[in-house]
């Protein structure tokens, strides 16, 4: 054997009670579990790491990462890694960087700059999403990445790809063709479709148009994951449109960060799991994943009207510099209810900037857009509309508008997976970046009690695992795949917090990927044992 954990207590990722255990690795997999009183001999290893006191997971699997740059900028990746992760799922929100052609590389790396970056650091050899996959299984110089990553193909960037910026219907052929990019895209290894639904340009398509590239995703046994329209005005509905949409294309559904925000829905979260529960027991196959916070994070460009963000970054910056439209972009964002702004008028207090592209204003960050604005003596679109403009559309921004009851109810539900949502850019990130996978175990389990911890062990591990259809991760089984985490159940915690968003986490001394240490007691090892995760259903 390679390493045995000795004496260890083994929280196998299918919610059922804990047990002691030696367990022991061999060739990347789990060879052996020699339970406490079991007869026989117990193994043996090169590497035996006394474990009493610590707990043995499956590695978390977080369910909507933002590091599709990350991945190949940092090799350590600590953000990730020190928290437990050994999987990430990328490609979310319906924007990312595959498939792509020179034209729409130019104008996505332009749309979300907030969240990954300009990608100036990254040499973009690919545009296919096999390309993509392949960049990442290659990493730093052929030995690979931190993390393992599994990508999700992006419906804006598709449809950016297949007919532009235009807010219209997409005609018969253009249809074809995006269903022919989602079909390649899976069958180079995706695992399922993301959409942005309240993000330009994959806000314009309608169900009908949705629902046809929902049916090539079923085809090939993946999943879609939608940011859908509204999680504010109209969240329910919002949420209702989607379960019927897959329901009417035969597909997998797993709602991205299912909050309910706004002062609109607080207190309604068991309205939307009485909704799941229903599609549920008709036959649905749905799932959702959240993180443990409640403010949200976007980019600033994203609050604006969709009409306001048609034709692209360009033509955003054009009418952001045109009176004449700023003035109706202010009216509907402050008075009327901007879509960006899932429909409820915008609260400039509760916008805090959390990054800037250029350093140059950095003096905005950790501020509020209305503190900001204050302090210049002038009215917050004022502000807003200046920062974007300089910044060239780049600033995050963190969205206080959660409700805290409404958080744990969500993350109760049986169908509940755990999702960082981390965008990685800025000089303040959301802590979730760095801290989402300890926050549920310190905060949620241990303190509060909001979960069982093998419960929670399960919604981060086996229940991921599953929905992504991988039949060999997410269980501390022999034969399984020795993507591990070893943690401290009474000290284990999150160390990022609002005012230190990069701290590391505590009580997580050891991390494997097939088997290798990419943490050990504490530390990042310069192990690069992830790589892509692809589609393993047969073709249709």
């Amino acid at each position: 054997m390679d390493t045995v954990f000795r004496d260890v207590r083994v929280i196998d990722g299918s919610g059922g009670p804990s047990y002691r255990a030696d367990v022991a690795l061999s060739d990347g997999r789990i060879a052996t579990i020699h339970r406490e009183g079991h007869v026989g001999p117990r193994p043996s290893a090169r590497h035996t790491v006394a474990a009493d006191g610590l707990a043995l997971s499956p590695g978390f699997i977080d369910m909507h990462a933002h590091s599709d740059l990350a991945l190949l900028r940092d090799p350590a990746h600590e953000a990730k890694a020190a928290q437990g992760v050994t999987l990430e799922v990328i490609g979310q929100d319906g924007l990312s960087y595959a498939p792509v052609d020179d034209r729409t590389l130019a104008e996505v790396r332009a749309q979300i700059t907030g969240w990954n970056g300009d990608g100036s650091d990254i040499d973009f050899s690919w545009r296919s999403v096999g390309g993509y996959l392949d960049r990442l299984d290659h990493g730093f110089d052929g030995h690979g990445i931190a993390v393992n990553a599994a990508y999700l193909i992006p419906q804006g960037t598709v449809r950016m790809l297949a007919m532009g910026w235009d807010d219209r219907a997409a005609t018969a052929d253009e249809i074809a063709r995006m269903r022919q990019l989602v079909a390649e895209g899976l069958e180079q290894g995706a695992v399922g479709l993301s959409s942005g639904l309240t993000y330009t340009p994959g806000m314009y398509a309608s169900d009908a148009e949705l629902t046809e590239l929902c049916r090539v995703v079923a085809e090939y046994d993946g999943y879609y994951c939608p940011h859908h329209r509204s999680y504010g005005a109209g969240a329910l509905q919002a949420y209702e449109e989607m379960v019927d949409l897959t329901r009417e294309a035969g597909c997998a559904l797993h709602l991205a960060h299912a909050t309910m925000n706004f002062g609109v829905n607080k207190d309604r979260a068991p309205e939307l799991l009485a909704l799941l529960d229903a599609a549920l027991a008709s036959g649905a196959d749905i799932s959702l994943d959240t993180y443990p916070y409640t403010p949200g994070c976007t980019t600033l460009v994203a609050m604006l009207p969709s009409w306001a963000s048609e034709g692209g970054p360009d033509a955003i910056l054009a009418r952001l510099q045109d009176d004449a439209s700023a003035a109706r972009i202010r009216q509907v964002m402050e008075v009327d209810g901007a879509d960006g702004c899932h429909g409820v008028p915008i609260e400039w207090d509760a916008i805090e900037i959390s990054g800037v592209s250029d350093p140059a204003l950095s003096c905005y960050v950790g501020k509020t857009v209305a503190r900001s604005a204050a302090e210049r003596g002038e009215e917050p679109w004022v502000t807003a509309r200046r920062l974007l403009i300089e910044d060239r559309l780049g600033p995050t921004i963190l969205q206080h508008v959660g409700h805290e009851e409404n958080v744990r109810r969500i993350m109760r539900h049986p169908v509940h997976t755990g999702g960082s949502d981390g965008i990685l850019q800025g000089a303040k990130p959301h802590p979730r970046a760095y801290g989402t996978f300890p926050h549920y175990l310190g905060k949620y389990v241990r303190e509060l009690g909001v979960l069982p911890l093998e419960e929670c062990v399960a919604h981060l591990t086996s229940r991921a695992a599953a929905r992504l259809r991988l039949p060999d991760r997410g269980l501390v089984r022999e034969g399984y795949r020795a993507d591990l985490v070893l943690f401290d159940p009474e000290t284990v915690a999150a160390g990022s917090t609002f005012d230190v968003p990069r701290a590391l986490p505590t009580g997580i001394p050891h991390v494997l990927i097939d088997g290798r240490f990419v943490m050990q007691d504490g530390k990042r090892t310069d192990i690069l044992a992830g790589r892509s995760v692809r589609r393993s259903a047969p073709r249709p």
